[in-house]
């Protein structure tokens, strides 16, 4: 704008008002031709881009966790974990589980709740709870 005012002189024989005012409304129009075609490529843009993706944890988090979840099974007795993947993992039920490891379906039931209660205080960084008094300890009967 600073160098287009040496050209607006005032003892020119057109009106410089109607220069200016010309230049001014060149000068807007383009403005807006120049936002409206940034728009379109912006809408253009985002629809190319798919919608948000919300409520996913991040990858690293999700993948923290299952290594998180594999060392701590890892980490349990075989018969707990046999029990916890048959049941937990391939969706078999106590009775089915029990019948394929050739014990009874108390038994089962047993070894399942003691492997949720010792993963679940792996997972949560606490010792396993201690036994209540007349309670076998929870490895006791294997």
């Amino acid at each position: 704008m600073l160098r287009a005012l040496p050209r607006f002189r005032v003892g020119a024989a057109e009106d410089p008002c109607a220069r200016l005012r010309s230049w001014a409304f060149a000068v807007l129009r383009n403005a807006f031709r120049e936002s409206h075609r940034r728009r379109r490529r912006e809408v253009v843009r985002i629809a190319a881009a798919g919608p948000p993706e919300e409520g996913r944890p991040p990858p690293q988090e999700h993948e923290a966790g299952l290594h998180d979840l594999e060392r701590t099974l890892a980490s349990l007795p075989l018969i707990l974990r046999e029990a916890l993947v048959l049941v937990g993992a391939q969706g078999l039920s106590c009775e089915e589980a029990a019948a394929l490891c050739n014990v009874p379906a108390g038994t089962m039931r047993a070894r399942l709740s003691r492997g949720r209660r010792l993963l679940a205080a792996a997972l949560d960084g606490a010792p396993p709870r201690a036994a209540a008094a007349g309670e076998r300890e929870p490895l006791a009967a294997l």
